[in-house]
């Protein structure tokens, strides 16, 4: 492929490989020229660049007018054409939407796995639940709306911090007709501005809001005036997306590389298509009283912290790290949460035959290791239980440090807090 570099914008937009007119590889960026020249110069080490290069005879570019219009045209493009080499996107399961539930009298915004509902608005796919729930969380401190499924008889949390507004459990009380009325619609227009966002309308929402505090000083209300100014700023801000360039965004960009590397590290035991989800135990105690443990879960090579698990220990004659940890994976696995893809476990030999014998009993076939201290070396679940020890900076390997890093701390933050409680009730009753 003959690549032209002046005839590339320095500007946000999408860029497309492709092979004849088939697409090979959508991707976003805020500066077309530094990314796709980015692309060719690390075709030289990585051999998923180097495919995409080869691959493709001609590079197509389309302008957008900022870098979150660009986000959203990629996501609809990929989920259009499924380019060969957008692998993260291939799989059903790993798709993230935006909904609108537009049969509610008030609609929700969430984000969601599957298009599963007729009339729903959806937008995406996007590449990872962090991304998805930001965009949802940034529009809503512009644009309030409401997340509950159901409407209940208490205000929700984010009403009182002006992130619900109106709020639905709110409204639905109200017995003047004109003034439900009035809060209906006030909802429903918040819920169409969102579309407009989502739909890349955002200078309609950007007049809307001028109005908005032109009208609020004119009547003298200033401090509704300076909401609506903070809201302004706020989507003018998130409009430019620039600190959400996933293509530039060295954590985000660092992690595939880690999980790529840690896919072929395990590729030599187990059978692994994927490590879109892994999950991570650990046991805290201290002569085993007020025992806990973690369950840590990182998505896409991150940790996703509404995933996360705390247990305390429910046998009070445990005596071993080994019949905690036995206990805590009976109760997981009698959870119906989504299933991991790799489970860790922090501890050695011991520790990780207790997981196997747990998986066997309940038939379950996931891919397990141990993680070992004093030297760090991993312990490989099946019946010969290897220990590997891989080299101090490979990527998958301080993937694995970095879980089982987060699980002691997560567990160890849960023991203190329950034995100073314990503490503490003591104390008053002496």
């Amino acid at each position: 492929m003959i690549f032209d570099k002046s005839k590339i914008p320095s500007t946000s937009g999408i860029y497309i490989f492709k092979k004849g007119i088939a697409p090979i590889y959508i991707g976003k960026s805020v500066n077309l020229k530094a990314r796709i020249s980015s692309h060719i110069e690390n075709a030289k080490n990585d051999a998923k660049e180097a495919a995409i290069i080869s691959n493709s005879d001609s590079i197509e570019t389309i302008v957008t007018d900022s870098e979150f219009n660009a986000l959203l045209l990629e996501s609809k493009l990929i989920q259009k054409h499924l380019p060969k080499y957008n692998i993260r996107w291939r799989d059903d399961k790993s798709y993230l939407y935006i909904k609108i539930t537009k049969k509610d009298k008030y609609p929700k915004c969430l984000v969601v796995r599957k298009e599963n509902e007729n009339g729903a608005l959806y937008y995406g796919p996007f590449s990872s639940k962090n991304i998805a729930s930001t965009i949802v969380s940034e529009i809503r401190k512009v644009i309030p709306f409401c997340t509950q499924l159901k409407i209940t008889n208490r205000q929700c949390f984010y009403s009182k911090i002006g992130q619900c507004d109106p709020c639905p459990n709110v409204v639905s009380k109200i017995t003047d007709v004109q003034k439900l009325q009035k809060e209906t619609k006030i909802y429903q227009q918040n819920i169409r501005n969102i579309i407009r966002v989502l739909n890349g309308k955002t200078d309609i929402v950007v007049k809307k809001l001028r109005s908005q505090i032109a009208l609020e000083t004119k009547k003298k209300n200033y401090e509704n005036a300076i909401i609506y100014r903070d809201r302004l700023t706020r989507l003018e801000n998130f409009a430019k997306f620039q600190s959400f360039d996933t293509e530039n965004l060295s954590e985000f960009n660092q992690s595939e590389k880690r999980l790529q590397s840690l896919q072929s590290l395990l590729g030599n035991y187990f059978e692994i298509k994927d490590l879109k989800r892994i999950e991570c135990y650990d046991i805290s105690t201290m002569l085993f009283e007020d025992s806990t443990a973690s369950m840590v879960v990182f998505i896409d090579g991150l940790s996703d912290r509404s995933e996360y698990k705390r247990f305390k220990i429910k046998d009070q004659t445990a005596q071993s790290d080994f019949e905690m940890l036995h206990e805590v994976l009976i109760r997981r696995f009698d959870n119906k949460w989504e299933l991991p893809q790799l489970i860790v476990i922090d501890g050695g030999k011991p520790q990780v035959r207790t997981a196997l014998t747990v998986l066997l009993n309940k038939n379950i076939q996931i891919p397990l290791i141990g993680i070992a201290k004093r030297p760090d070396r991993l312990i490989i679940g099946d019946k010969k239980l290897f220990t590997i020890r891989p080299p101090r900076h490979h990527a998958g390997f301080r993937l694995i440090q970095e879980l089982r890093d987060e699980s002691h701390r997560f567990a160890k933050k849960y023991h203190t807090f329950i034995r100073n409680k314990k503490h503490a009730i003591i104390s008053v009753e002496t």
